[in-house]
């Protein structure tokens, strides 16, 4: 899968949401590991949302850009975004 755009919802999404299934289910997706990410490579990721963020997860753990996430976890989405769109205007 080749990850082509991801909108700011993604990256909290990466932060916040669970793996839903297999030997790391209930864990943060930034936080599957990398071994487990490149699993999936190979094999295809699932299909939909859930296979996106993980090819993402993989992209930014590639690139050594897991600090980025770090400062997201746990924040609402809904907050993030209202603040976002008050500092536009």
């Amino acid at each position: 899968m080749f990850i082509t755009m991801f909108e700011k919802e993604d990256l909290l999404a990466l932060a916040n949401q669970h793996m839903p299934f297999g030997k790391y289910q209930g864990r943060v997706i930034i936080d599957v590991p990398e071994e487990y990410l490149l699993w999936f490579a190979k094999k295809g990721f699932p299909e939909g949302r859930l296979g996106m963020l993980l090819a993402l997860a993989l992209e930014v753990k590639i690139n050594g850009l897991e600090h980025i996430i770090e400062p997201l976890k746990k924040k609402d989405a809904s907050q993030f975004i209202a603040n976002d769109s008050q500092t536009r205007h």
